[in-house]
């Protein structure tokens, strides 16, 4: 089994289409360098240049917020199910 990733429909364009993909890492971090050589760019739309996540992008491992875990230190593993979720903003 390997770790089930969601991807959000604006970054679908990098991954093909796709809206789910596959990876096996030992952490967040890991998780999102395997995503970057399997669909080079991704990364970049959601890590900024010192490579920490960019403010808009929310992530969660089996629905707990990265934020209140250990961040891109929080450990994967095989099952587990991570979702990124762009932060939505507005009004009126």
């Amino acid at each position: 089994m390997s770790i089930e990733v969601r991807i959000p429909a604006p970054l679908r364009k990098v991954t093909n289409g796709a809206d789910k993909v596959n990876v096996e890492a030992g952490n967040l971090a890991a998780v999102i360098e395997a995503l970057n050589d399997a669909y080079p760019g991704i990364k970049d739309r959601l890590c900024d240049e010192s490579g920490a996540l960019r403010n808009f992008v929310n992530v969660y491992i089996n629905g707990e917020d990265i934020r209140f875990l250990d961040g891109l230190d929080t450990l994967t593993k095989s099952g587990d199910e991570i979702s990124i979720v762009p932060a939505v903003a507005g009004g009126y």
